[in-house]
């Protein structure tokens, strides 16, 4: 199997070669990139839009919306001109608006696959949030319809940005405390209101999907491999709210040189949680998936203290500097794909009660 460097090689080899040349509206790097938001619901709206006042290297200039009570309201906060505020029967229209350099999609996963290959139509970068999509073969869509357009594509994976994390990724490789042997990598939440589309299976909801994707992501760069087979159970305590998709789900992971991953997922407990052992020591983040306070320590001492600048800003402006340098970007639409690949096995190991392999 390959290791985390020798897939980013490729994934940087295949994209950099069908990415070029860029268009045309991003020929100056002297300025900042414009960013239209697509979905004005809670992640736009309380974490994203702030964080853009953040950037150094991109601002929000636009808004895609169904929703017209928001739009004076968005006008208001960001000085958003007429002209840059759609919906998503015309968002197609954006192709011909040179203040937009890049549509962030921020829409319930099951739309993500419309909607970023009509941003990718449109000629503008597509910044797509996690979960990437429903399925493989959707975001095998949305990578070609990049590539086709020429304009890059990074999935909205936060934590691969974030500096504790970014350690946790170069141990897989460095191995300061030897090989590693198991993993513990739990994500979820209990309490507060669970959003409606999150409990549809067409709209790609449930906590495997939701928040179990920061549970296989850690799993794959906390040991630096990609898994080979997979087994799952999946349960609800509440029947009756979830009776599409999974409100709990606990899988196992099998790696190459027989390192195994416990992972876990909910929408029923509090799960932040990720944890090495390795031949020779141990090391942890907890919490290890929080929009702030990521921290952790080690075996011999070492404490890893919070990052102190916010996720979401450091995250695009990592993003834009990637287009304004035409260079890889950190999180590719392949590394989307893994993991919703390995998603689609753990609902299938969880249904039949099997080992799937991967």
């Amino acid at each position: 199997m390959d290791n985390r460097r020798t897939f980013l090689k490729k994934s940087g080899l295949l994209l950099g070669a069908a990415l070029l040349p860029f268009p045309s509206c991003i020929a100056s790097s002297q300025r900042k990139l414009g960013v239209a938001l697509v979905g004005l619901g809670y992640y736009s709206r309380d974490l994203l839009a702030p964080a853009l006042q953040q950037t150094d290297h991109c601002e929000l200039r636009g808004i895609v919306t169904g929703s017209p009570e928001k739009i004076p309201v968005w006008q208001k906060k960001y000085g958003i001109k007429d002209s840059n505020v759609y919906n998503y029967q015309n968002m197609h229209e954006i192709v011909n608006n040179d203040d937009i350099d890049v549509i962030y999609i921020v829409l319930p996963t099951g739309l993500h696959a419309e909607y970023a290959i009509k941003a990718a139509n449109a000629g503008k970068h597509v910044w797509c949030e996690k979960p990437m999509a429903r399925t493989a073969e959707e975001c095998q869509q949305i990578i070609d319809t990049c590539n086709k357009n020429r304009v890059k594509l990074s999935i909205g994976y936060r934590m691969q940005h974030e500096t504790n994390t970014q350690k946790i990724m170069t141990w897989a490789e460095t191995k300061p405390y030897g090989n590693i042997k198991n993993v513990i990598s739990e994500a979820g939440y209990n309490g507060g209101t669970i959003n409606p589309w999150k409990l549809k299976k067409e709209m790609g909801g449930g906590a495997i999907y939701d928040m179990g994707v920061y549970s296989i992501n850690a799993a794959r760069y906390s040991t630096g491999m990609e898994p080979i087979a997979v087994t799952a159970t999946q349960s609800t305590q509440r029947p009756d709210i979830f009776t599409e998709v999974d409100e709990t789900t606990s899988f196992k992971m099998e790696f190459p040189g027989g390192i195994i991953v416990d992972g876990k997922t909910s929408f029923g407990q509090n799960l932040n949680n990720l944890e090495v052992t390795a031949e020779n020591g141990w090391y942890y983040l907890r919490p290890m998936q929080s929009y702030s306070g990521v921290q952790g320590k080690t075996s011999d001492g070492l404490v890893l203290p919070p990052m102190k600048k916010n996720q979401q800003a450091v995250q695009m402006d990592d993003d834009a500097l990637a287009i304004i340098n035409d260079t890889q970007v950190l999180v590719p639409g392949s590394e989307g794909m893994k993991d919703i690949h390995i998603v689609q096995k753990i609902n299938e190991a969880a249904a039949t009660n099997q080992r799937i392999l991967i």
